[in-house]
């Protein structure tokens, strides 16, 4: 089956949600959204994420800590927490309606303007994802840097600095920013494509055309007879 531009760009649209989807799953369960080196003991690493705080040892391997209240945490790890589970559920809620929309799979009982409409919404929910997962992970950059540089604090104290996982979180957001994009556009792009009820097929004969025009041939036949005896 030859695909158009159009299918390409739905199965663009939906490959770029699944893999910021998957992205954002895993930025979530990360621990390192802060990472915090030791000058006294370089043996350690200390990496701070969203449900717990892990230690890195050499010799003693990884060793980590929940969290044992969610009111005890700094407001933007709270906040993350809130909008990272959402994006994950926006996400996955707009993969399905996309795919339920998409050209690439064929349901028989949908017909093409509830395909795009279908696509249209996946694509909305998709950058409401992307949204929602750019917002914490910028937030928690940004309050990275300002206690990085924060003069209150002697100097001899170590500072947290950014983790793996905030760049897999910003990763995610344009994935699933692009990926929701494409899927609005190729549903625009169906909607510019879609025959118009009102469009005239030049090779049909008007119904107001004259009488002297319409070519209109009368064959006499004649009627059956049943004769009753």
């Amino acid at each position: 089956m030859a695909w158009g531009f159009s299918e390409r760009l739905q199965l663009g649209g939906l490959l770029l949600s699944l893999l910021g989807g998957v992205c954002s799953c895993v930025t979530a369960a990360l621990p390192q959204w802060k990472t915090l080196n030791l000058e006294l003991n370089e043996m350690e690493t200390w990496n701070m994420g969203l449900w717990e705080v892990c230690v890195n040892q050499e010799e003693g391997g990884i060793v980590c800590k929940a969290f044992e209240s969610f009111l005890s945490l700094p407001q933007e790890l709270q906040v993350s927490r809130i909008l990272t589970v959402a994006s994950q559920g926006l996400a996955l809620l707009g993969l399905l309606l996309s795919g339920c929309g998409s050209e690439c799979f064929q349901f028989h009982s949908i017909t093409g303007v509830v395909k795009r409409r279908l696509r249209t919404l996946g694509g909305t929910l998709e950058a409401s994802a992307s949204a929602t997962i750019l917002f914490p992970v910028s937030w928690v950059a940004y309050a990275t840097i300002q206690d990085f540089w924060d003069d209150r604090i002697p100097e001899i104290v170590p500072r947290w600095e950014f983790g793996d996982a905030l760049f897999l979180g910003w990763a995610a957001g344009i994935f699933l920013a692009v990926g929701g994009l494409l899927l609005i556009f190729s549903a625009c792009l169906g909607r510019e494509e879609a025959p118009s009820p009102w469009r005239v097929d030049p090779t049909v004969t008007p119904s107001w055309a004259p009488a002297e025009e319409l070519d209109v041939s009368f064959q006499l036949i004649p009627r059956p007879v049943n004769l009753l005896v």
